[in-house]
């Protein structure tokens, strides 16, 4: 994706000490960085607060995730918002979040036509209510014709379902004599899972230093390289974001084979 160099170094002004923007290789930044947004209710418990105020608080780290991706030239930015497992979470939490979901994606909605940015959401969204799946589907329209940076937001993500999901509809097309198991591969496979037209992750990162996968993308990161830190998500920042760009340019992504002699 094209990057606007001039807003990207005003974006990047007055970093700290160990930031320089021309440490990173504006050559080699992901195509699709995917981000475990973890440690809400941490920050806020930290503070003597609700855990609502977590999460209120992390939207603001949010909007500049995407403003940095979309400054760096990323093809994709994904992120966990909400897994099949965040359902056992205390009700007035889960509320507080549905209704997050859609009064934020309402208000950032002229971010999106700014920024030229792509909606898209990964998972089983039936199980929302209706005026969260409704916003969520004027999000979907509203940026349908946009054609830069895609944004994906998972929620009622659960990764097994997405694969069971697959085999069952691949099943399906066998029983009905419409598939050969034989032409049965990866690229087929992946075009039953909800990431289909998306490349894999070749960065993710995961806030407030814990080390688990969360039941997320465990098809799609395969071969993705993983950036932990221990920052919680509301006070994750472009920053960080920088540390984790030039710490993936720092490796070497053989992919299962050999480099050198």
């Amino acid at each position: 994706m094209q990057r606007d160099l001039e807003k990207l170094r005003a974006f990047y002004a007055e970093a700290p000490d160990d930031i320089c923007l021309s440490d990173v290789d504006l050559d080699r930044i992901p195509s699709h960085v995917s981000i475990i947004m973890d440690g809400n209710g941490r920050w806020a418990q930290a503070r003597g607060l609700d855990r609502s105020e977590g999460h209120v608080a992390g939207v603001d780290s949010l909007r500049e995730t995407v403003t940095t991706s979309v400054r760096l030239g990323l093809d994709v930015l994904s992120v966990y918002a909400f897994s099949t497992e965040n359902w056992k979470r205390p009700q007035h939490e889960v509320n507080l979040l549905m209704h997050l979901f859609a009064t934020t994606l309402l208000k950032e909605l002229p971010l999106f036509h700014q920024e030229n940015v792509r909606l898209r959401f990964l998972g089983d969204l039936n199980q929302l209510p209706d005026e969260t799946r409704s916003v969520f589907q004027e999000g979907l329209d509203e940026t349908a014709d946009h054609d830069g940076m895609t944004f994906a937001l998972a929620v009622n993500y659960g990764a097994r379902k997405e694969i069971v999901k697959a085999c069952r509809e691949i099943s399906e097309l066998v029983k009905r004599g419409e598939l050969d198991p034989a032409d049965i591969d990866e690229e087929l496979f992946s075009s039953h899972l909800y990431t289909v037209g998306l490349p894999d992750p070749d960065l993710l990162i995961r806030t407030s230093g814990e080390l688990r996968l969360s039941n997320y993308l465990l098809w799609q990161l395969a071969y993705t390289e993983f950036y932990v830190t221990d920052t919680l998500w509301p006070d994750f920042d472009r920053w960080e974001f920088l540390r984790a760009v030039r710490s993936f340019q720092g490796r070497n992504r053989r992919f299962g084979g050999v480099t050198g002699k």
